[in-house]
């Protein structure tokens, strides 16, 4: 499903950066001045492919050439940096690998100019809002990295740093933030309060398409409906930004009638920055322990992958 994003990611790099090559050496600056990817040899096994790429996936790129950051093809970088974040991403089989990437900004740290870039390619694949890609356990190498280089002053380092705090939020394995929600009714509970061997926490908004669809499919999955039905899983779809004052129909559209439609009445969860939602929907998969087990997706079949490899 990532794989099949990445043309989209690559106009994303249009509107973050706005730089396209020059008409004259276009052509040519891909593979003279861009990225060129790197060749396996045909010494390492065929299972062995995936971790060779990760270690040597950058080696053919020259960091020391600060003119690439002027005259490098950017609509090529950020699918190639979007290639390199399937590679490291998190599936149900593993966790996601920071490392490589960690290793990477330290070695576009050499200059300036050449850290900003791959900030740049960084924040476009893995913490803009739209990407499919985006993964804050890959991102926050990328920020530990630029807050620990000598290139920026105190206000250059505002940005990142709280962007650091809220990447480093529920992380899985970690216990979810907890809050009170209120339904439509009137009755009032909080996160922890739901005993449940998952908890799929469904951050949504009324009247969003995105999350239609995203309602659509949870519904519409029989191994979800019928954890849901013997209550071995609970869905509490969650407004954030629902007014405070609005109490009475925070149910959007025809949402399955067993799962928790709530509100948040406080407005803790936006307020306090309890969850970083910088894209609506969101889906949290929690255990009964209400830990973490996955962080901001909108794939249901991950959702039912990572519980049925639990089970």
């Amino acid at each position: 499903m990532k794989r099949t994003f990445l043309c989209a990611l690559c106009l994303l790099s249009l509107a973050a950066c706005g730089r396209r090559p020059r008409p004259a050496d276009a052509a040519s600056m891909a593979v003279r001045r861009g990225f060129v990817a790197v060749d396996v040899p045909a010494s390492v096994a065929p299972q062995a492919r995936r971790d060779f790429l990760r270690e040597h996936y950058w080696d053919r790129f020259d960091f020391a050439d600060t003119l690439l950051v002027r005259e490098a093809d950017t609509l090529q970088m950020v699918e190639a940096f979007a290639r390199f974040a399937v590679l490291l991403s998190a599936t149900a089989e593993h966790a996601a690998e920071p490392a490589p990437v960690r290793t990477l900004m330290r070695r576009a740290a050499s200059s300036r100019p050449m850290l900003d870039y791959f900030a740049m390619l960084a924040r476009t694949v893995l913490h803009d809002p739209n990407s499919p890609l985006r993964d804050d356990e890959l991102y926050i190498p990328v920020l530990e990295e630029l807050l620990a280089a000598p290139w920026y002053d105190d206000y250059e380092r505002i940005a990142p740093e709280y962007d650091l705090s809220m990447a480093r939020r529920n992380r899985p394995g970690e216990p979810a933030a907890d809050f009170r929600y209120e339904t439509a009714s009137g009755a009032s509970g909080s996160l922890y309060g739901l005993d449940a061997e998952y908890v799929l926490l469904y951050f949504g908004n009324p009247g969003c398409a995105a999350c239609g669809e995203v309602s659509e499919a949870i519904a519409a999955s029989p191994m979800l409906g019928e954890m849901v039905e013997r209550g071995r899983l609970k869905v509490l779809w969650i407004s954030p930004d629902e007014p405070a004052d609005e109490s009475s129909d925070v149910r959007p559209g025809d949402l399955p009638a067993s799962w928790i439609i709530a509100r948040d009445p406080a407005g803790a969860v936006r307020r306090d920055g309890l969850y970083d939602l910088r894209a609506i929907p969101s889906l949290y998969l929690l255990d009964a322990g209400k830990r973490v087990v996955w962080k901001d997706t909108i794939d249901v079949e991950l959702i039912e992958e990572l519980i049925d490899r639990r089970s």
